[in-house]
């Protein structure tokens, strides 16, 4: 039987495989997720500095309502992101689905990105 605990650590382990290849530099950060079965988080990471230049999450206020567990918070949340990285004048990023795979609430996240004027 697969607990949630084994899924987790083969999720973990495909991050840290991805993540030797992909850096966020000064001139194109990483946009990084995490998907809990909550809600769900983008951060945007300048790995160089080592400090996160953007954030956004269904825990916001302006987020908050009804379930940030589904897609279509994701869609928010990829929005939301997407103004705050405009905001700071961050127009290219590199995706970093964390070892989720590219469906369901990532690949919302990532598309309302895009559509919000993110390239990746």
């Amino acid at each position: 039987m697969i607990t949630k605990s084994d899924k987790n650590k083969a999720r973990l382990k495909r991050h840290l495989r991805v993540r030797k290849k992909i850096e966020g530099t000064t001139a194109r950060p990483r946009l990084n997720i995490f998907r809990s079965e909550k809600h769900m988080y983008a951060q945007i990471i300048d790995d160089v500095q080592g400090i996160t230049l953007a954030a956004a999450s269904t825990q916001e206020k302006e987020l908050s309502e009804g379930n940030g567990g589904n897609v279509e918070a994701a869609r928010k949340v990829g929005a939301l992101i997407a103004t705050r990285a405009k905001e700071k004048g961050i127009d290219k990023v590199v995706f970093d689905r964390s070892g989720y795979l590219y469906h369901g609430r990532v690949q919302a996240l990532a598309d309302a990105a895009r559509e919000a004027g993110l390239e990746f």
